[in-house]
Formats: C-alpha cells, structure tokens, sequence
C-alpha cells in the first residue's frame, strides 16, 4: 500500500496571511469592511490573517478579497515579507 505524501504549506499560509493583511491595511481597511465586501466572515478573514490558523480559504474567496483590495491573486500567494518591509 502507497504512503500519502506529507506536504507542509505552513510557509505558504503564513505568506498568504501576511500578504492579505499588508495589502488590508495599505487600504486603509478593518477586517470587518474587507469581510463584507467580500462576502465571507470577519471570524474567517480573521483566522486567515492569523498565522497559527489553518483555516482554509477557498479560490472564489480569494479572488474576492483581491478584488477589494485591488491587487491581483498572484500577489497574495507569492508576497515576501523582506520585500515590503
């Protein structure tokens, strides 16, 4: 019987919450009006900005808060943080 690969993306989530809460702010934006305007949660755009969450996020969720925030997707999955600090 085949083992299940193990994968860690706990460094890709920490980037994804870091990115969505960099560009949030940049916005000048609370987590509420982010959540309402992408029409999910604030409890869940909270757990996803937290970096010890491993609350998943959907792609039509994702796309959504990169619209508020006027950013393409890309850039919420390959932010840096050396980059913007």
């Amino acid at each position: 019987m085949k083992e299940k690969p193990v994968f860690d993306n706990s460094q890709r989530w920490t980037q994804l919450s870091h990115a969505i809460k960099f560009y949030r702010k940049e916005k000048k934006l609370s987590q509420i009006q982010l959540a309402e305007r992408a029409g999910i949660s604030r409890q869940h755009l909270s757990a996803v900005e937290s970096i010890r969450s491993d609350r998943g996020l959907s792609l039509d969720a994702l796309f959504n808060i990169a619209t508020v925030l006027e950013v393409e997707p890309y850039l919420l999955l390959k932010f840096k943080m050396e980059i913007h600090l």
